[in-house]
């Protein structure tokens, strides 16, 4: 069994498992570090025309995802899942804000998260109550809860330890200690009339790591004019 598992509520399972089984998250589930599973919610409806949405009440525009379904789809993941510390999270744009300290915290905390992946106008705002919290990616709509879940999932299973190869590898990333990532370079050393920094050419480790020190700007500064 995997020391991390996550499941994927959605609509859209196949179009999931195309991307989560590529590059690092790919490999980190072929190591055992990481279990994924995309569950489709439609499996879950209890009408013969598998619906999971409808009308909204008090007439509207577009349909809305019923609770039921989605309801009886998280039993039975939560039914699946034992004794772990689980976290159920619904994306939207009306959650919290995600950075990389919640990040942290989902991995820290927990060792199974369910991500509810809205669509259509949303979901019946009972369902609201099955989640744990709600996360957004920030202010703008999607068309779907796919594409946000999918970031959550990336910025959590990279800092899982054994995913980056070196446990050290995610400590020098953007963020990591409240810094931006200082700007790197790499062959040739002259590019369309700009040089590489003579710093990073003179083999002076302690020269370079002061260089990187200077560069690298405050996470909360924009680098626009």
């Amino acid at each position: 069994m995997a020391d991390y598992r996550i499941d994927i509520m959605t609509l859209f399972p196949d179009s999931m498992r195309g991307v989560l089984g590529e590059s690092i998250i790919g490999r980190a589930a072929k190591k055992g570090i990481i279990e994924i599973n995309c569950v489709q919610i439609r499996d879950f409806t209890e009408n013969k025309q598998m619906q999971v949405d409808d009308y909204p009440y008090g007439g509207g525009w577009g349909l809305v995802m019923m609770a039921q379904p989605l309801k009886s789809c998280l039993d039975h993941i939560k039914a699946q899942a034992g004794e772990r510390r689980t976290r159920v999270i619904y994306m939207s744009p009306q959650g919290k804000p995600f950075n990389q300290e919640e990040a942290k915290r989902l991995k820290r905390d927990y060792d199974h998260l369910v991500l509810v992946c809205g669509h259509y106008e949303g979901i019946d705002e009972r369902a609201y109550t099955l989640a744990d919290e709600v996360i957004s990616l920030g202010d703008y709509v999607l068309t779907s809860g796919e594409l946000a879940s999918m970031v959550v999932i990336d910025a959590v299973v990279r800092k899982l330890p054994g995913v980056l190869g070196a446990e050290t590898g995610a400590l020098g990333e953007s963020f990591a200690d409240g810094l931006l990532e200082y700007p790197q370079y790499t062959r040739p050393a002259t590019f369309n009339g700009m040089e590489v920094p003579a710093v990073l050419l003179s083999g002076n480790h302690g020269a370079v790591d002061r260089w990187r020190r200077e560069q690298k700007p405050r996470a909360h500064l924009s680098l626009a004019p």
